[in-house]
C-alpha cells in the first residue's frame, strides 16, 4: 500500500520556502545557476528557478546533468552502453550552484553529481537542495536546503557483498 508523503499544496510550500532560502544565503541571485540532477531533480529546479523568476525577477539558469557515468555501484560494461551527452549549455565556473535533487538517501548519487560538476567547471560554491532527506548516509553528505525531512527504516534481510553489516 502507497502512503502519500507529500501532497501538492505540501510540495509547492516547500519548494517556495526553498527558494526563498536559497535567496537569503546567497544574498540575492547574482551568480546563481541551478543544476538538477536527471530526471526529477532538473524538474525541481525547473520549479525553483519559476520560483525565483516570480518573487526576484530574474531568469535563473537551469541545466540538468545525467550522473549514470560517474555512479559507483554499475558494472564498467553496463556504463559504457550509456549514451551521455555533455551536459551543461552555460558555464558553471566561479557560479554559485545549487544542486538539486528529488530525494536524499545513501549520498552516492550526489557523490556522482559532485564528480560530474567538477568535469563541466569549476564553481565558487555548490549547494545542495533536495526535497526529502530520508537520513541512512554512507558518505558525509549535508543537504543545505531540505524541503521535508522523511526519516525511513532500513531492513536488512541479507547483506550484499559490499556490506559488511550483519544480517538483522
Amino acid at each position: 500500500m502507497a502512503k502519500e508523503i507529500i501532497d501538492a499544496l505540501s510540495m509547492k510550500r516547500a519548494l517556495m520556502r526553498m527558494t526563498y532560502e536559497i535567496v537569503e544565503r546567497n544574498k540575492g541571485t547574482k551568480d546563481l545557476v541551478l543544476v538538477g540532477i536527471k530526471t526529477r531533480g532538473w524538474y525541481l529546479a525547473e520549479r525553483i528557478a519559476k520560483n525565483l523568476k516570480n518573487l526576484e525577477d530574474v531568469e535563473v539558469p537551469v541545466g540538468a546533468i545525467d550522473i549514470s557515468q560517474y555512479r559507483d555501484d554499475l558494472p564498467e560494461a553496463e556504463k559504457e552502453k550509456m549514451i551521455h551527452s555533455q551536459q551543461l549549455d552555460f558555464d558553471i565556473t566561479d557560479k554559485n550552484v545549487i544542486l538539486v535533487d528529488d530525494v536524499l538517501f545513501t549520498g552516492r548519487t550526489i557523490r556522482a553529481a559532485l564528480d560530474a560538476l567538477m568535469d563541466q567547471g569549476r564553481p565558487a560554491k555548490i549547494n545542495l537542495a533536495v526535497l526529502v532527506d530520508r537520513g541512512h548516509r554512507e558518505l558525509p553528505v549535508r543537504p543545505d536546503f531540505i524541503g521535508k525531512n522523511i526519516p525511513t527504516c532500513l531492513l536488512y534481510t541479507s547483506p550484499s557483498p559490499r556490506d559488511p553489516r550483519p544480517s538483522r
